[in-house]
């Protein structure tokens, strides 16, 4: 018997993976459900080292993201920050911040306290990079960090249309050789949608990623934000991201592949959940309400961490719930 393409990239996943599913909630925002409520909300947090300010201002984010992020801007020491952090419960966060020019984020002066985090207190960090120059490839080997993530794009238009840079995709693949060059883990995202709602890159992004050898890639949604050009953006129909689920389910099946923190909510969250779930990816973060349980129903046995669910190599932290 043939099986149906979500059915066969289903079983794929699980002769690679097993029965173990992956939920995910860090503290970058507020958020529980009827089947989870994590305990401990600032286990993991985000830090941008820019405050607010992002020199592009991509016509999709337009710095929004930067506004739930801790400031480490004005002087402040990203070392003391996150030691204060960890005094108060957080055991890992995301070094961000919003991009220059050039496409990367400004971390060289921040590299310093970078490794000393690493090397003084019990935390892991994760760090965007956005676009890799080679000096900071060999700073974030030096500094041990726990990974890197960056998005990848697929496409010269929305290079130059959404994200304002005077780059081509060759300088995204450049920077993930870069990186693995390094050794470091690479984490790379795919926005689904990115170029105003519609496809035009992600297949080149998933060919450019499926030729280095990455941690996990994550997924995600154009979410049409407020006060962006693209606030009236209609997202990719589910059925097209449920279907690219599953192309990057086949192209990549020994690499853990999630669905991230940014997808449209409300009952597109939930087809979209839904169907990563059926077409076999590893993990999700934030699940819609009633996802753990159809997990379940699918066979799969949840797992829920309260950390970045870019983190997929650390069992600790393992907290198990019960459906009612």
């Amino acid at each position: 018997m043939t099986l149906s393409l979500p059915e066969a990239t289903f079983e794929l996943r699980r002769r690679n993976f097993g029965d173990v599913i992956e939920f995910y909630a860090p503290g970058l925002k507020r958020w529980e459900t009827a089947e989870w409520k994590p305990a401990n909300a600032r286990r993991f947090l985000p830090i941008s080292v820019t405050g607010g300010a992002c020199a592009l201002q991509c016509d999709h984010c337009k710095a929004n993201v930067l506004k739930g992020m801790i400031s480490a801007k004005a002087g402040k020491d990203l070392y003391e920050i996150a030691q204060r952090l960890w005094e108060q419960g957080t055991d890992g966060i995301l070094v961000s911040g919003g991009s220059t020019r050039s496409g990367g984020v400004p971390l060289e002066k921040h590299m310093g306290a970078i490794a000393r985090i690493k090397r003084e207190l019990p935390m892991r960090v994760i760090v965007h990079s956005g676009v890799v120059a080679p000096e900071i490839a060999e700073g974030l080997a030096e500094a041990e960090v726990d990974g890197v993530m960056l998005d990848i794009i697929g496409a010269d238009e929305t290079i130059r249309d959404v994200y304002h840079l005077d780059l081509t995709t060759e300088d995204f693949d450049s920077s993930l050789g870069l990186l693995a060059d390094q050794g470091l883990r690479i984490i790379p995202h795919i926005v689904i949608g990115l170029h105003y709602g519609r496809f035009l890159g992600e297949h080149r992004a998933l060919e450019m990623i499926a030729a280095y050898p990455v941690s996990t890639l994550i997924l995600v949604v154009l979410m049409p934000l407020t006060g962006t050009p693209m606030a009236g953006v209609e997202p990719p129909p589910v059925e097209d991201v449920t279907d690219f689920f599953a192309l990057a389910r086949n192209t990549m099946p020994e690499t853990k592949i999630n669905l991230g923190c940014g997808r449209p909510m409300g009952e597109m969250k939930r087809q979209l959940d839904w169907g990563a779930i059926d077409v076999g990816l590893n993990g999700i973060a934030y699940p819609a309400e009633g996802a753990i349980a159809y997990a379940r129903e699918r066979g799969l046995e949840p797992k829920l961490y309260e950390y970045c669910c870019s983190l997929t190599w650390a069992g600790e932290g393992y907290q198990e719930v019960s459906i009612g």
